[in-house]
């Protein structure tokens, strides 16, 4: 059974940064895809960045060049560098692994979410 925690999340400033974490716990990792994904109340989640098995990246248009995910195998955990962040950035962040190989996701496990609020 895989589980996904994330921590990291808090209220920051226009212009600040976080970095977000998601530590899983099972077999599977190395040969997974991640993601994060964020969720406004009332809306869509939608993807914000992802990270094959492979290292290749992709970023949604509003996050890319002030974002960045990136992954450490060893430790099971996925990591989002958020820098230059903006009040529209302000919502739950969710981690996500793609259990089917070579498929990039959203996968079927999720983590509990952590909330990133940023004051204008």
């Amino acid at each position: 059974q895989v589980q996904l925690v994330e921590s990291g999340g808090g209220l920051v400033q226009a212009g600040g940064s976080l970095r977000l974490s998601c530590a899983a716990s099972g077999s599977i990792f190395r040969l997974n895809a991640l993601g994060w994904y964020r969720q406004v109340a009332g809306m869509q989640r939608e993807s914000v960045a992802t990270i094959t098995s492979g290292g290749t990246t992709d970023y949604a248009d509003s996050v890319r060049g002030r974002f960045t995910i990136f992954r450490d195998n060893a430790k099971k955990t996925v990591y989002l560098q958020m820098n230059s962040l903006k009040p529209e950035d302000t919502a739950v962040y969710y981690c996500n692994l793609e259990t089917r190989i070579g498929r990039v996701g959203p996968g079927d496990y999720w983590g509990q979410g952590t909330q990133v609020t940023v004051s204008s």
